[in-house]
């Protein structure tokens, strides 16, 4: 039985959110349908609003600090979702895990340094070390039967001791792969031996669809190799569609880094998470599972509508089905169309504002990246859009 209402209609204009009200801005138009930006139009869980105005109802919102019923919420949901046991001195919130990339970067290189990405990946994994003066080294994911997998050989060949750090996206964005372990283990020994310290964003990882078979590992569960040498960080924010909360955090087994990273937070506490930051977590953690099950199987149903539409009305656009998060990755190659004319398209002649391909870097060209994490007729009403205007293109 489901319990919650995916397909109900959630006005959010005039709310400042990003995904509509910064439409005009962004693509000149702001009567676009918006399946850009990576949250959801969905209500969250009833359980996290209610705790949140019963708080809200207490009337005093002073300094706050971490309850143990935070920690043990995140220790208990990483454990028995991911089969990885963590310790509560491990964690440690962050204001965000770009940020949290970001402080990275400037705790543990220097503008010597350089930063090595696996793209077409996740943008600020590019622009965030660029900002900060570190040189980008690229380790380019293999397109192979769809999907795609780690140059491994390849990172081999790249690596110079100039390389301090690796960011990993796991699971991937924009593709949504989920790594396996035998991937992770081989990151995990390449990188060690080379002194390579490695991040993990693993903001996708609730976000896996179990089943259809896929199951999120955490790159520091694999090996003790991987456990030593990295960062890794996770948050609800994607899962539960409380990005506006800002309740990430970092999760580090390795005591030395640990404590340069957490005293790096504490100089400028950066490690103190607001009062419904902290709560919305712990909520969220706490009673989630029903509507993270619901929601789920919802956008699962979406992204298979999303295929099955094109491959029936729009064979020229391909989508590539993830194993995680409500993100589907189109490969539009087939259109021949320059990335400018790609877009184009899409905002013009589809009225549909997506992620343009090239803004994940090298091997974007020819892709536009879709959210699916909205109301069934919205991407009815989208694709055919996208028909019509892919048709007039190709004169039908």
């Amino acid at each position: 039985m489901t319990k919650y209402n995916f397909d109900e209609i959630v006005d959010r204009k005039g709310t400042n959110a990003l995904k509509v009200d910064a439409l005009q801005e962004r693509y000149g138009d702001a009567n676009l349908i918006p399946l850009w930006v990576a949250d959801m139009d969905f209500k969250v869980a009833q359980e996290i609003t209610d705790a949140i105005i019963e708080r809200a109802r207490h009337g005093v919102f002073g300094y706050t600090c971490p309850s143990q019923e935070y920690y043990n919420a995140i220790i208990n949901w990483v454990d028995r979702h991911h089969s990885w046991t963590i310790k509560q001195e491990w964690i440690s919130f962050v204001p965000g895990i770009v940020k949290g990339i970001a402080f990275v970067i400037d705790a543990f290189t220097t503008s010597e340094d350089k930063v090595i990405i696996q793209p077409p990946v996740y943008h600020p994994f590019r622009i965030i070390p660029t900002l900060h003066h570190r040189a980008i080294v690229n380790n380019c994911l293999k397109l192979e039967a769809g999907r795609y997998n780690m140059d491994l050989d390849g990172l081999k060949t790249i690596i110079t001791s100039e390389c301090k750090v690796l960011i990993l996206c796991n699971p991937h964005n924009p593709g949504g792969r989920v790594w396996t372990r035998e991937e992770l283990i081989d990151i995990a020994e390449i990188c060690y031996d080379n002194k390579v310290l490695v991040i993990s964003d693993e903001i996708h990882a609730d976000l896996t669809f179990e089943k259809q078979g896929h199951k999120h590992i955490p790159f520091a569960s694999v090996s003790e190799k991987a456990a030593q040498n990295s960062i890794t960080f996770m948050a609800p924010s994607k899962t539960f569609n409380i990005a506006g909360l800002v309740s990430s955090f970092a999760v580090i087994p390795n005591q030395e880094l640990r404590e340069k990273f957490f005293a790096y937070l504490e100089k400028s506490e950066l490690s103190e998470g607001h009062i419904f930051a902290l709560l919305g977590a712990q909520v969220a953690y706490e009673k989630g599972d029903e509507w993270l099950a619901q929601a789920k199987d919802y956008i699962w149903d979406n992204i298979t509508f999303v295929d099955e539409y094109l491959k029936k009305n729009i064979p020229q656009i391909k989508a590539m089905l993830p194993d995680a998060s409500f993100l589907v990755w189109l490969d539009c190659k087939d259109l021949n169309l320059p990335q400018a004319e790609l877009q184009n398209l899409f905002i013009k002649d589809a009225k549909l504002a997506l992620n343009t391909g090239t803004m994940f870097g090298v091997g974007g060209e020819g892709y536009m990246r879709m959210n699916v994490a909205i109301r069934r007729q919205v991407i009815e009403q989208a694709l055919e859009n996208l028909k019509n205007a892919v048709n007039k293109l190709l004169g039908i």
